[in-house]
């Protein structure tokens, strides 16, 4: 218990200190899309985070619906925000579908290390105009 007592103060100020590092993606898709004519919606998502391990300039983007996965690229002029165009089937009133990032992070001691970030599942509702 006395050792307890004599680290705790030592752990809460690098818990302080760190702080927590988030990251969010977020869909700027609309809910709803009136149906085209050729059959290719627009997909796109942000990314709004704050750890300073991430490196941004490996970041690739894709938007997975069902087993398919579509490759997005960078909007111009921004560096967190990715688009793409997705087809849908014309007999499909809507579709669910996840923004998947992957890339690298820096880590102490070892080479950058790669990882996923998944979005939450979206949905895309087509409307008859």
């Amino acid at each position: 218990m006395f050792m307890f007592k004599k680290l705790s103060p030592v752990l809460l100020l690098s818990l302080v200190l760190t702080g927590c590092a988030s990251s969010t993606i977020t869909r700027l898709t609309p809910r709803q899309a009136v149906r085209s004519a050729d059959g290719w919606y627009p997909i796109e998502a942000v990314l709004y985070s704050d750890q300073q391990a991430l490196r941004w300039d490996t970041i690739q983007a894709s938007v997975l619906v069902g087993s398919q996965s579509y490759p997005m690229h960078m909007t111009p002029l921004m560096t967190n925000r990715w688009e793409t165009l997705v087809p849908i089937p014309p007999n499909t009133d809507s579709i669910e579908y996840r923004i998947q990032l992957d890339y690298f992070y820096n880590a102490w001691g070892v080479p950058p290390q790669e990882t996923t970030m998944t979005s939450k599942v979206y949905k895309l509702k087509i409307v008859d105009q």
